[in-house]
């Protein structure tokens, strides 16, 4: 096994040193997620303010990172988030994992605060902190240009916008085009005055077995072409997802209220292909899934972006029913130069017009927009309001859960997030157990810690799943959440699994000849692997309080019909703790959700003084 590295930049001392990694711990958390997850829990300590100094911010990448296996150099930011308080951790794409890789660290752990703002310079295989004055303020794109321009057009660079900047709780960093966009992860690094880190690294990652590693690409290579979705997937990403949501009822409308959209038709797959530039990719992946539109229209003719996906699409057009493609081009655009969660942003949107219609909101509390359904200007204005931090943006600039203390009313019942964190675009009541995953979710209102695909695409992988049952199928979630954590030991996109691109046997044997560590060509180690993880990661916010009566939904969901959803049609969540005593007694957690010292000792997480020990 090669020598596994982290970078540590202390900003309170303006100081950069290197360590070696535990090798007991790379040996329990395989890399990525893993062992971020073990570093934040045994440094960051219960109570700590995710905005204060002692929260720590940690760059990971996965041993597969820059290799040329494909679709495995993600990188991903872990951290205590501003927006949930609980354990986070943010996936990103573009070429800034292969970067961090071919510099040679497995981690880049951010700690303390700067007193004025800088940027980390790594180069060499060593790190230098230097003035970020210039940059502060700058938008995503005129960062990263800069520091290209600074540093040689080479160099990747992960950067914070100006959302972050002024304190918006959802704030994301951004990296060629793609980000790790969920949770406040940039703002975080905006509380310690980090704007951006530049990395200047070239080459190829070196693997413990080259020949074997070689044959394992190209069969992976092989699976990935043949997989039935590529085609289409790699034509169109996810921008085809909402022609078939709208028609199984999974399209979450009107804040939640409805699973389909009328006029969905003026945003689905076919208009976005008619809006389409060209085609964008992550570092050594084949699939080239992203797409760069630009809007033909009026009043966003010539607005282009990278995106928007799936996600962005409905979140700028479900929640406000606002049919304007244009539009949805205009809000991921600013999405991106501002920093900017879109889930997050269009979830208070959404907030905002479903509170406007009641009354709760009047046009003296919005600057005089009328926040009513279908009106694209209003929502591209108060996007704007949210990332500039003015008037009620300000307010949903701290997400739907803390703008209830400042709204009061009734706002509390329109206020649709998980532990704080706003929900992705799934109807939860149209996929009851793919629902299950985000309420259990150790970082909040997720779609993608445990993507219930045999419910969302109909793949019966382990088993197929009756949507609307409430009994059964607990062991599918749990198997959809450390399978994902898995992977991300990896770091291995979320959809090559999920679209038949990838096995576990594969990954296995690639996560084997990568390292030169004969445990991990095991599937099932792995597997273990993931539910350590997860049962970590759950345990980091059990000390900081979180219980079963965080697992929880908004009150909608359990109590309001789903309308307007086709043959999900009337559904309501009905039986929310029969599921919740039949996960925890799946995962081996007590009925509070608290994992069992059975089960801690089962998995090897031996905690002394608070701390996991290895050895």
């Amino acid at each position: 096994m090669g020598t596994y590295r982290l970078m540590r930049v202390n900003l309170s001392e303006r100081r950069v040193s290197q360590e070696e990694i535990d090798r007991e711990a790379i040996l329990k958390f395989g890399g990525g997620r893993g062992l971020g997850a073990c570093y934040l829990f045994n440094e960051v300590a219960p109570g700590t303010d995710p905005l204060g100094a002692d929260n720590k911010v940690i760059f990971a990448i996965g041993p597969l990172a820059g290799t040329g296996a494909l679709a495995a150099s993600r990188w991903m930011v872990i951290t205590k988030s501003p927006l949930t308080n609980t354990y986070f951790r943010s996936v990103g794409g573009a070429d800034f994992g292969a970067r961090m890789r071919l510099a040679g660290f497995d981690l880049v752990i951010v700690e303390g605060a700067a007193a004025e703002p800088v940027y980390l310079s790594v180069h060499d295989g060593r790190g230098e902190i230097l003035g970020a004055g210039d940059l502060w303020g700058k938008d995503t794109r005129a960062c990263e240009a800069i520091l290209r321009e600074r540093h040689g057009k080479g160099a990747s660079v992960a950067c914070i916008g100006p959302a972050a900047e002024k304190g918006v709780r959802y704030g994301v960093v951004m990296s060629g085009g793609r980000c790790a966009g969920r949770g406040g992860t940039g703002t975080v690094l905006a509380s310690k005055n980090l704007k951006a880190i530049v990395i200047e690294a070239e080459g190829k990652a070196a693997v413990a077995n080259p020949e074997e590693f070689r044959q394992l690409v190209q069969e992976q290579t092989e699976l990935t072409k043949t997989a039935p979705p590529y085609s289409r997937f790699s034509e169109a990403g996810t921008t085809t997802l909402q022609d078939a949501l709208n028609v199984t009822g999974m399209f979450p409308t009107r804040n939640f209220r409805e699973g389909s959209l009328d006029g969905w038709e003026r945003v689905s797959g076919s208009a976005y292909a008619a809006l389409k530039v060209k085609n964008t990719t992550c570092y050594g992946c084949i699939v080239h899934c992203g797409n760069i539109f630009e809007a033909k229209d009026d009043p966003y003719a010539g607005v282009s972006s990278e995106g928007p996906d799936y996600e962005t699409i409905n979140m700028f057009t479900g929640g406000t029913a606002c049919t304007d493609i244009g539009a949805t081009v205009m809000a991921d655009r600013i999405c991106d130069d501002f920093g900017l969660d879109t889930i997050s942003a269009g979830g208070a949107i959404a907030f905002a017009f479903e509170l406007f219609e009641k009354g709760i909101l009047t046009e003296r509390d919005t600057n005089g927009l009328r926040l009513e359904y279908g009106n694209a200007e209003a929502m591209i204005e108060l996007l704007r309001m949210i990332a500039e931090r003015r008037g009620l943006g300000y307010v949903l600039g701290e997400g739907v859960r803390r703008a209830v203390a400042e709204i009061g009313k009734e706002s509390a019942r329109y206020a649709m997030h998980i532990k704080g964190l706003e929900m992705p675009a799934y109807e939860p009541r149209a996929a009851k157990w793919h629902g299950l995953s985000m309420v259990t979710s150790n970082i909040g209102g997720s779609h993608c810690i445990g993507y219930a695909y045999q419910e969302v695409l109909n793949v019966p992988v382990p088993r197929a799943v009756d949507r609307f049952s409430e009994n059964g199928n607990a062991d599918v979630v749990k198997f959809n959440q450390d399978s994902t954590a898995m992977y991300e030991t990896g770091i291995l996109c979320v959809f090559s699994p999920m679209l038949g691109m990838m096995r576990p046997p594969l990954f296995a044997r690639l996560m084997a000849a990568a390292t030169g560590i004969q445990e991990f060509s095991d599937p099932g180690c792995l597997m273990v692997m993931g539910e350590r993880i997860y049962t970590l990661e759950r345990l980091f916010n059990v000390r900081d309080g979180l219980s079963r009566q965080d697992d929880a939904y908004p009150e909608r969901f359990t109590a309001e019909p789903l309308l307007k959803a086709g043959p999900a049609e009337g559904q309501v969540i009905r039986n929310i703790d029969g599921m919740l005593d039949e996960y925890y007694q799946v995962r081996g957690w007590d009925q509070r959700g608290v994992p069992t010292r059975g089960k801690l000792a089962e998995l090897g997480l031996e905690l002394e003084n608070g701390r996991l020990c290895f050895g």
